[in-house]
């Protein structure tokens, strides 16, 4: 998820994990019940990358969280990082690849 939460800030690569960490705070339910996954980017420089996780369960209680640093420096200001709109929605500066390469 850290990765994915990285990929909303255009980075045509997510780089390389450096640190990642998980705690259990709670049991999350039971089998067939729904989580919710949160990504969030704390932080982004120019080589690396904070982001932290959230799992929530049905009732919103905080279930479990996790943090995730991502080496990026050869990926900042690389010419094929895109811009999204604020909401994530449309793609407003360069292009996404015809063969997802």
């Amino acid at each position: 998820m850290g990765s994915l939460a990285v990929g909303t800030k255009g980075q045509w690569m997510t780089g390389v994990s450096t640190d990642i960490s998980t705690s259990f705070i709670k049991p999350a339910g039971t089998e067939g019940d729904t989580l919710y996954c949160r990504g969030i980017v704390d932080g982004m420089g120019k080589t690396l990358a904070y982001t932290r996780i959230e799992f929530r369960n049905q009732g919103g209680q905080l279930v479990a969280f996790g943090h995730h640093t991502k080496f990026v420096g050869k990926t900042v200001n690389h010419e094929r990082n895109v811009k999204f709109s604020p909401d994530g929605e449309d793609l407003i500066e360069g292009t996404i690849p015809e063969d997802g390469h």
